[in-house]
């Protein structure tokens, strides 16, 4: 799958962005028909330490699963909303079964 990186306010490591593709590209175990995911990291120039975004956008047929989380670091963040997108996808697997 491919993996679309943008970092908005900063520029983001090397280290950092290998990890979102390998935790994006687990998704793949859960649901084989993704064509591609784009991700976006924010800073918010917040005093709150919880000032990181990480959104993703998963392209799957026929839906296009978004998760926006905040949290102290890009990687928690990314773990997150990986949970999320996981969810939703054996959610679109169960009714692909039904029909």
């Amino acid at each position: 799958m491919k993996v679309y990186v943008q970092s908005v306010n900063f520029n983001a490591d090397k280290s950092l962005i290998e990890f979102i593709e390998k935790k994006l590209n687990g998704l793949e175990k859960f649901y084989d028909k993704i064509v591609d995911s784009e991700v976006y990291l924010k800073v918010q120039q917040t005093s709150e330490k919880e000032n990181k975004t990480v959104e993703i956008k998963v392209n799957v047929p026929g839906n296009d699963i978004v998760v926006k989380k905040q949290s102290k670091t890009f990687e928690e963040g990314t773990m997150l909303a990986v949970d999320s997108i996981k969810r939703s996808l054996e959610k679109i697997k169960e009714k692909v079964k039904v029909k």
